[in-house]
């Protein structure tokens, strides 16, 4: 419906139902997502990075060309 507050609800029963699952999964769900944050941090560096090295400006790709950006660097840590 594009509530706010209904998404907001809806968000943190989706958050909740997560939690709960990584518990009975024996996950803490804590650190599960500090190592998914951590992941994110540094793949979106190595898409900096990757972009400079391109001589492109990370600012003002669209979001198609980040995209881009981010499977090649995926792809470059599956294979080491």
């Amino acid at each position: 419906s594009g509530d706010a507050e209904a998404i907001l609800d809806e968000m943190g029963d989706l958050l909740f139902v997560a939690a709960n699952l990584a518990r009975r999964l024996n996950v803490d769900p804590e650190i599960a997502l500090r190592q998914a944050n951590a992941k994110f941090e540094r793949r979106f560096r190595a898409m900096e990075a990757l972009a400079s090295e391109r001589e492109q400006d990370f600012t003002a790709l669209d979001l198609d060309a980040q995209e881009a950006l981010w499977q090649d660097v995926k792809k470059t840590e599956r294979a080491t």
